[in-house]
C-alpha cells in the first residue's frame, strides 16, 4: 500500500502551469485535421442538434454548434503570433510552467524536409519561455499529424514510426537544454479509440484491429522516442500523458467489482505496461471518473460540464493514488480541467482538486506539478470552438483575452502554496 506522510504541503520546486496543444490554439496550421475539418464541417453543423440538445447549455452553445464555422480551427485562439503575450498572462497568474506541442506539420511539412523558419519560431519559443523563468513541458504527438504522414498510413503502420522518431530527435536536438520535460504522446488510447474505432476523428475508421494496431505501434513509438531522446542527453524526463478515468464500483455486487478491475485495467494498465520502462515520470490527464453497476457504466450526473461529462474531480486521489502504487513514478498532472463557459464550477473543480492532490501527497504519492487545461479557450476537436475549456476566455472574432474570475482566484491560490512552501 502507499505509505503515510504528514507533510500535505507542496514542494518549492512544484510545477504549476496551465496546458495546450498546437492545433487548438495556434491557428493556421495545415494536417490532417485541417483537412478534415473542411470535409466535414458541415455534416458536423448537421449533427449538432441531435449530439448536444440534451445538454444543459443547449441554447446557449446551439448557435455556435449549429455553424459549420465552429469547426474549422482557422486562426483558433492566435497563440502562434500572440505567444509572447500569452507568456506573461502566465506569469501574472504566478504560473512557473506551461504545457504545449510542437506541430509537426510545420516543422516537416514534406517528408524529409525541414522548414528552418518554423524551427526557429519553437527554439524562440522556448527561450522565451526560459526567459520568463516558465519551465516548457513539450508535447511532440498530440492528435495532429502532416499530411504526408498520414497518408502513408500514419501510426497504423509500424514502419512508419521510424518518421516520428527522426521527428522528435530533430526537434529535441534544435531545441536543445531549454527543454527538461517531455511527454512523447498525448492519450495514445483516446486517439486510437477516436480515430479507428468509434470513427468520429481522422480517418474514421471503424475497427477494433485498426485500434489495437494503432495503439500497440504508439507504445512502439514512446519507445523508440524515449530511447533516442535519452541518448541525446539523459537530463531529459520524458514520459507519455495518459488518460486516466477513475473506475468504481457503486456496489459490493462480485460482477460490479469485477467488471470494475477489467475496465480500469484497459483503462490505464494495458497501455502503460508497454512504455513504464520508457518513462522517467508519469504524465497523467484526468477529467472525470466512472461508477460502475453490473456491467455497465451508470454515474451520478449531478454536476455536470458543458460537455456533458459528470463532475467528481475529487477523485483524482484514488486516480493518483493507485498509479503510484503500481509504477512507483513521479507523476505530473499534464492535464486537468473542464469545459464552463459561465465559469460557475472551476473555484469548485481547482479547489476539490488540490485537496485531493493533497490527501494523495499525504499518503506518499510523488507529485511534481499540476498543468490545467486550458490556459485559453481552444478548438476542441470535433465539438469545434463552442466549449471553453480556458481560464482565459479568447474572443474568436477578436482574439481579445480576457481572464475569467476563477482564474484571477487561482493565481492567487497559487502564490499563496508557493509562499507555504518556502
Amino acid at each position: 500500500m502507499v505509505k503515510q506522510n504528514s507533510n500535505q504541503t507542496f514542494p518549492k520546486n512544484f510545477l504549476w502551469g496551465a496546458s495546450t496543444a498546437a492545433h487548438q490554439v495556434e491557428g493556421g496550421t495545415h494536417n490532417q485535421w485541417t483537412e478534415w475539418e473542411l470535409e466535414n464541417a458541415k455534416a458536423l453543423a448537421t449533427q449538432a442538434e441531435y449530439h448536444y440538445n440534451d445538454l444543459k447549455n443547449w441554447d446557449h452553445i446551439k448557435d455556435a454548434a449549429t455553424s459549420p464555422d465552429n469547426y474549422i480551427s482557422g486562426t483558433a485562439a492566435g497563440h502562434y503570433d500572440s505567444y509572447k503575450a500569452d507568456f506573461d498572462i502566465i506569469k501574472k497568474m504566478n504560473m512557473n510552467a506551461f504545457r504545449f506541442s510542437i506541430e509537426w506539420s510545420r516543422v516537416e511539412p514534406e517528408e524529409g524536409v525541414w522548414n528552418a523558419k518554423e524551427i526557429e519560431h519553437y527554439i524562440q519559443y522556448v527561450q522565451t519561455l526560459k526567459k520568463s523563468e516558465i519551465e516548457p513541458v513539450v508535447t511532440l504527438f498530440h492528435f495532429t499529424l502532416p499530411v504526408w504522414f498520414a497518408k502513408l498510413g500514419g501510426f497504423e503502420k509500424r514502419k512508419n514510426v521510424k518518421y516520428f522518431v527522426r521527428f522528435a530527435e530533430k526537434i529535441i536536438s534544435e531545441l536543445g537544454v531549454n527543454v527538461r520535460y517531455i511527454v512523447t504522446i498525448n492519450e495514445p488510447e483516446v486517439y486510437a479509440n477516436e480515430s479507428y474505432h468509434a470513427g468520429h476523428w481522422p480517418p474514421n475508421k471503424m475497427s477494433k484491429r485498426s485500434m489495437r494496431i494503432v495503439l500497440g505501434n504508439l507504445a512502439y513509438a514512446h519507445n523508440q522516442a524515449a530511447k533516442t531522446i535519452h541518448g541525446l542527453n539523459r537530463r531529459y524526463k520524458v514520459s507519455v500523458a495518459k488518460n486516466s478515468a477513475y473506475y468504481y464500483s457503486g456496489d459490493d455486487a462480485l460482477l460490479s467489482r469485477k467488471v470494475t478491475d477489467i475496465l480500469q485495467y484497459f483503462q490505464d494498465d494495458y497501455f502503460l505496461k508497454k512504455v513504464v520502462k520508457q518513462c522517467d515520470y508519469l504524465g497523467v490527464n484526468y477529467y472525470f471518473s466512472n461508477r460502475v453497476y453490473g456491467y455497465r457504466i451508470h454515474n451520478p450526473d449531478e454536476d455536470v460540464s458543458d460537455m456533458g461529462w459528470d463532475m467528481a474531480p475529487e477523485n483524482i486521489q484514488h486516480a493518483l493514488e493507485r498509479l503510484y502504487e503500481k509504477y512507483h513514478l513521479p507523476i505530473i498532472i499534464t492535464e486537468n480541467g473542464l469545459a464552463d463557459a459561465a465559469d460557475e464550477h472551476r473555484k469548485w473543480w481547482i479547489t476539490q482538486t488540490i485537496i485531493g492532490m493533497q490527501k494523495a501527497m499525504s499518503n506518499g504519492v510523488k507529485i511534481d506539478g499540476y498543468l490545467h487545461w486550458s490556459l485559453l479557450d481552444n478548438f476542441e476537436w470535433d465539438k469545434g470552438k463552442w466549449p471553453r475549456f480556458g481560464l482565459i476566455e479568447v474572443d474568436y472574432d477578436t482574439l481579445k483575452r480576457k481572464a475569467r474570475p476563477s482564474a484571477v482566484w487561482f493565481s492567487k491560490v497559487i502564490k499563496k502554496l508557493q509562499n507555504d512552501a518556502s
